[in-house]
């Protein structure tokens, strides 16, 4: 092989880096731990979330590092548990599954934990209404779960991470709601 093929090649492997770990970056900018509240919360599996949650919803909320209400962000995940089985609304591009949301999602499964924006919405989701009740959305949350549970067809891609299997997706709906719950003082 001429050397400019391999400067070429060299050059193109060092771009493809250098914009994975951009693109990692600015997923993971938005990832700061710097809410009022950070419990910092570890979950194994979705049930032993869901039991984070039921103590949630009999406790009094004495902080929340997020602008939601305690329904509204069980109703957010909730969507995102069930969006994992339908589809989601929107996705990010294929290439950003792949480079940096891949990355993102190995980087929390490293880590053990996610973070993200606790006040941003699932993209093209309907809209949070803050007049749901605790109980209406403590049944969402739990429907999703069980119906999660028991899915035995093909799961859809991540929004952003893209394809996961199911022990995957688990890992990443339990991240998702150690990460919210986290933000909550009771």
């Amino acid at each position: 092989m001429d050397m400019p093929a391999r400067v070429s090649r060299r050059i193109f492997i060092k771009a493809a880096i250098g914009a994975t770990a951009a693109s990692s970056s600015l997923i993971l900018s938005g990832c700061g731990e710097d809410y009022a509240v950070d419990r910092k919360l570890e979950f194994g599996s979705l049930s032993a979330a869901l039991a984070e949650a039921e103590k949630l919803a009999s406790s009094a909320i004495t902080e929340s590092g997020s602008l939601w209400t305690l329904p509204q962000t069980l109703v957010h995940c909730a969507q995102s548990i069930e969006y994992s089985m339908s589809g989601f609304p929107q996705m990010k591009s294929e290439l950003f599954q792949d480079t940096a949301g891949a990355a993102a999602f190995s980087f929390f499964v490293w880590r053990g934990r996610m973070s993200h924006d606790l006040t941003e919405a699932i993209p093209g989701a309907p809209p949070l209404t803050p007049e749901t009740g605790i109980a209406q959305a403590m049944t969402r949350l739990r429907n999703s779960v069980a119906d999660f549970e028991m899915w035995q067809e093909p799961l859809q891609p991540h929004f952003a991470y893209g394809q996961l299997d199911k022990p995957d997706y688990e890992i990443a709906h339990a991240m998702h709601l150690a990460n919210h719950f986290s933000a909550i003082a009771v």
